[in-house]
């Protein structure tokens, strides 16, 4: 389908260039305290999967200053209207489909990419100030507690000692060098997030076995499931990101042109795998109200 390449050569084209679109948010949105994962700005909805990156790349290339998102029609309804010769970004979505088999008769569920445009809240005139009002941002000592609990909650078996970070599958362990190792605290959170996306793929968790999928290209996948993971993760808790494992954009993009679907899957996999760890704390939280 012409969508899958579109987007596929988009990501592509910049992962050449040695960046990646998933790093694109903190250069915008850091100082100006807006939310770092893209949501829509009439309903707050956050966007989900490879809707993030797109939309990060658009935000990056195009400088806007807010992660915020929405239709022409839903300007429109709220009396706001889109600058003339403003270009929109087209985001995606599934639709499931119940088709019936010619031979069998039975009907089975598919699942067809169907898109669809929005432009950023900085190419908006007249949008209500409430709108695209967003909470200020915390400050350094309170995003790292936060995080530290974010990562607590999920009662992963961490170890620190050595010089790498890694999962150990078979042992379900992460090690991670100590704190002070790192250059900043942003590259500790995000090289553990970056591993708990590992973690949460364990057969006694997501049982995400990609083998079946990607056959010799598996691992790469999977280090690019952790790499998004990651990069979502961090835009959650308001930490900056970075790149993990450099080293990997080569492969990836010898992926992403042998399979023009591999970004749809690995984006889907790491929102599961972000959604599954963003569960621990809420229900921590929960618990605690």
């Amino acid at each position: 389908m012409r969508l899958y390449q579109e987007v596929t050569d988009r990501i592509v084209a910049e992962l050449e260039t040695g960046a990646a679109p998933w790093l694109k948010p903190w250069k915008t949105s850091v100082a100006n305290g807006t939310s770092l994962l893209p949501s829509n700005a009439v309903t707050g909805r956050q966007y989900h999967g490879i809707n993030i990156p797109i939309l990060w790349h658009q935000a990056g290339e195009r400088g806007y200053p807010t992660h915020q998102w929405l239709t022409f029609n839903q300007a429109k309804e709220k009396g706001a209207n889109v600058r003339k010769g403003e270009k929109a970004t087209q985001v995606v979505f599934t639709k499931k489909l119940r088709i019936k088999d010619q031979e069998t008769e039975e009907e089975k569920q598919i699942s067809m990419l169907r898109g669809y445009f929005v432009f950023n809240a900085a190419q908006v005139e007249g949008l209500p100030v409430g709108e695209t009002t967003v909470s200020p941002p915390l400050d350094q000592e309170r995003r790292q507690s936060r995080v530290d609990a974010f990562i607590a909650a999920t009662h992963a078996d961490i170890r620190h000692g050595g010089n790498e970070a890694a999962y150990m599958p078979a042992l379900d362990y992460i090690v991670m060098p100590p704190f002070g190792a790192f250059r900043a605290s942003e590259g500790y959170y995000a090289t553990n997030l970056h591993e708990l996306g590992h973690w949460s793929g364990n057969e006694s968790r997501l049982d995400r076995n990609l083998e079946g999928r990607f056959g010799t290209r598996s691992y790469a996948a999977e280090e690019l499931v952790a790499e998004l993971t990651s990069a979502f993760l961090c835009a959650h808790l308001g930490i900056t990101g970075e790149l993990r494992h450099a080293g990997y954009l080569s492969k990836w993009v010898d992926l992403l042109k042998a399979d023009d679907r591999a970004i749809f899957t690995a984006a889907a996999k790491a929102q599961q795998a972000a959604d599954y760890l963003r569960a621990f704390s809420e229900e921590a939280n929960d618990d605690a109200e």
